[in-house]
């Protein structure tokens, strides 16, 4: 079988509109096509065909009447674009034939002909092009090949091209005829000396669109990707490359974007393979997408890998079977199994690989959204399973829609990118000050999620064991950075948090850990902020909505930041009894206190790993104590609290750097000692008692009828 390069088939083609360099820019049909052979081996050309496409619309532009020299009634008179496309793959094989040789490649002066008129068309017309029009070769990039000093490809012209080898140019009247006898002439001149030229620079058109997985560190040329709005919102990224059709879309280069409500926006992000199919698909602007027009804008990498872009595992894994139709089912119920969605499919629609074909999307914190995505080895199972559509499992009807790889990268992305709180209450005013933290803060609140979040440890599990799951990326955790979560009862939650270096380091904790065995039962990681972190540390705990506050309801209990307390003010030693330090992870010598002279007693405040000092019951009263806390002070005794409540009381609180605490809903009989009674387990000198409290003398808080306490 003789090679490509043994024949072409020099092919030119006119619409009904704009031509030249604008060739398919206004969406008008094809009127003409005109083409020859030239045999490469022998340096002989064929017959030249000239033949008249009938259009749905006669309505011809001035500039096509002008070029061409056509009228509405000769085209009337042509034959239908696919009986015209039969004639010229018949009269190219016989010609071939007498030739001797079996194949055959397009020659075209620029790709607009073949990208940009011919297979939109067809694809619009639903017609089958024959297989050799999905290969040809640009002779303006071959004529740039063996005379690269003739200018940039995109400014080459048959006319500047004839005059840079010294050819004149054809004198022919019927147009179509004067181009095609004035490319062979190009061509003969370049295959022969000095050029000796040989086509190779094959072009080629995708027969159809690859979907695939994006992952967020790939390189994406800004220069390759475009926005399309406008679209219907029940189209696939198969309708869009159909849009797209004779440009070559990236492999997974649709992504389909979302509103805040996970539906589709009528918007898509499209990655061509190069800056010339995105600069073609520019061209497409205001084209008909059905009875709906598309625009289409320039757009970024960044904005393509924000929407497209992944690194999950799972999701890599769910996508890696190539070649596989995609259904998003929105509406489950949370509490719906794989088999259950198995299930409602049935066994006329088949899913890939049985569960393995299955994606749920839930929440960081391993909590159902009640989506999930489907795989389906064909378009008949697809279409089956469409028809499903607001049909009922359990008791709820289930939205069933055509999906996209890019779209599922999307959906996990949001979710998994959701905060574990949407809001926290924002600090108040400070009221009055106190002198209470004596250091730099030591964790800082923020809303960076370089935390991760340990779910499922082993009760057993001891720091060793979780430095031992994290393997390799201990390196990455900062100082003092293991936060084992105890529960009410002081003993092992079976969660952690640990602070790492960077977001970025948590995201690749989070994703290669995540489910990782530790002992006998395997580990969930999620990503978390500091903020989240600090919240549950504080005493929040999680339920079905989220994080909900700490057990005390006040917001003003939750300090700004936390600190390290490494010695707390000299007590007295009645009271320093009363206070015993509890059960440190890491014991540490004693130190007293630099501003006593001859103190009695060193406060010590709860240890976790690494010597993390934090006292999270000092803003919290116990019980119920923090889950981060080995145990909880206890009490002081009521002489004590009397003994407090008997010193005379300020009425008006002087300005002092601090925490405050605000109290509503205080009974009107209430009097210092109920409230001190209150507040019972916080490390306070007798004689500061009375400077934190500020009561009327009806028992009352100083500001009426609100009631409120300092401390």
């Amino acid at each position: 079988m003789a090679s490509h390069s043994d024949t072409l088939v020099v092919f030119f083609g006119a619409t009904a509109g704009a031509n030249g360099g604008k060739l398919g820019s206004d969406e008008r049909e094809l009127i003409l096509l005109v083409w020859q052979i030239v045999d490469l081996h022998e340096n002989k050309v064929g017959k030249l065909h000239r033949t008249l496409v009938q259009p749905d619309s006669v309505d011809l532009s001035e500039q096509c009447k002008e070029e061409t020299g056509l009228t509405a009634e000769e085209l009337c008179k042509a034959e239908p674009l696919e009986s015209v496309l039969q004639q010229f793959h018949q009269s190219v094989s016989a010609e071939l034939k007498s030739l001797g040789r079996s194949s055959y490649t397009l020659c075209v002066d620029g790709p607009l002909l073949i990208r940009q008129v011919l297979h939109p068309e067809a694809s619009k017309k639903n017609l089958v092009l024959p297989e050799c029009f999905y290969t040809f070769v640009d002779l303006k990039k071959e004529f740039h090949k063996c005379c690269p000093n003739a200018g940039p490809v995109k400014d080459l012209t048959l006319l500047s091209m004839l005059d840079y080898v010294c050819i004149q140019a054809t004198v022919e009247q019927e147009a179509g005829l004067r181009e095609v006898k004035d490319m062979v002439l190009l061509i003969l001149h370049v295959l022969a000396d000095p050029y000796n030229h040989k086509f190779s620079a094959f072009e080629t058109v995708n027969y159809k669109f690859e979907s695939g997985a994006c992952s967020k560190t790939e390189a994406v040329d800004s220069e390759t990707v475009i926005r399309a709005r406008g679209l219907p919102w029940q189209s696939s990224d198969q309708d869009i490359a159909r849009f797209f059709k004779g440009l070559n879309i990236a492999k997974g280069g649709v992504a389909l974007c979302l509103n805040a409500q996970g539906r589709r926006n009528g918007e898509a992000l499209v990655r061509f393979i190069n800056s010339e199919h995105r600069d073609m698909a520019l061209d497409r602007h205001k084209h008909h997408m059905g009875s709906r027009y598309i625009e289409v804008y320039k757009a970024t990498g960044e904005e393509f890998l924000k929407i497209a872009g992944g690194t999950s595992n799972e999701v890599a894994q769910f996508l890696s079977k190539e070649n596989q139709m995609i259904i998003r089912m929105r509406g489950l119920p949370f509490t719906a199994t794989p088999q259950d969605v198995l299930g409602f499919l049935g066994p006329e629609c088949p899913v890939t690989d049985g569960t393995e074909g299955l994606l749920f999307v839930k929440y960081p914190d391993g909590r159902p959204t009640g989506d999930a995505f489907v795989l389906f080895a064909c378009e008949e199972y697809a279409q089956n399973a469409l028809k499903k559509h607001k049909q009922i499992l359990g008791k709820r009807y289930i939205e069933l829609f055509r999906s996209t790889a890019a779209e599922v990268q999307q959906v996990l992305n949001r979710y998994m990118s959701t905060p574990l709180i949407s809001t926290l209450p924002p600090p108040p005013p400070p009221m009055v000050s106190v002198p209470v933290l004596a250091t730099p803060p030591f964790i800082t609140t923020g809303n960076t999620r370089d935390c991760i979040r340990l779910r499922g440890l082993p009760y057993t599990a001891a720091i060793e064991d979780i430095l031992e799951f994290m393997g390799e990326h201990t390196i990455d955790i900062k100082p003092h950075g293991v936060h084992m979560v105890l529960n009410q009862q002081g003993r092992p939650s079976g969660d952690a948090f640990i602070q790492m270096k960077s977001a970025d380091r948590a995201f690749m904790v989070a994703q290669k850990c995540h489910k990782k065995m530790m002992k006998d039962r395997y580990v969930e990681v999620f990503q978390c902020s500091t903020e989240e972190m600090s919240f549950v540390l504080m005493g929040g705990t999680l339920n079905r909505s989220g994080l909900s506050p700490p057990p005390c309801k006040l917001p003003c209990l939750s300090p700004p930041t936390y600190a390290a307390f490494p010695a707390a003010p000299a007590m007295l030693p009645t009271e320093a009894a009363l206070y015993q330090p509890p059960l440190l992870a890491t014991p540490r010598t004693p130190q007293a206190p630099t501003h006593s002279p001859a103190p009695a007693f060193a406060y010590y405040s709860p240890q976790l790993y690494m010597n993390m000092n934090m006292s999270y019951t000092t803003y919290y009263p116990s019980p119920p104590v923090s889950p981060s806390t080995v145990s909880y002070f206890a009490a002081p005794p009521g002489s004590v609290a009397a003994a407090v409540a008997a010193q005379p009381t300020p009425a008006i609180l002087p300005p002092q750097p601090g925490a405050l605490v605000r109290m509503q809903g205080l009974p009107y009989n209430a009097g210092v000692k109920d409230i001190l009674s209150f507040f019972q387990g916080y490390q306070l000198n007798p004689e500061d008692y009375s400077s934190l409290v500020g009561v009327s003398d009806q028992g009352r808080s100083f500001i009426q009828p609100k009631e409120w306490l300092c401390l």
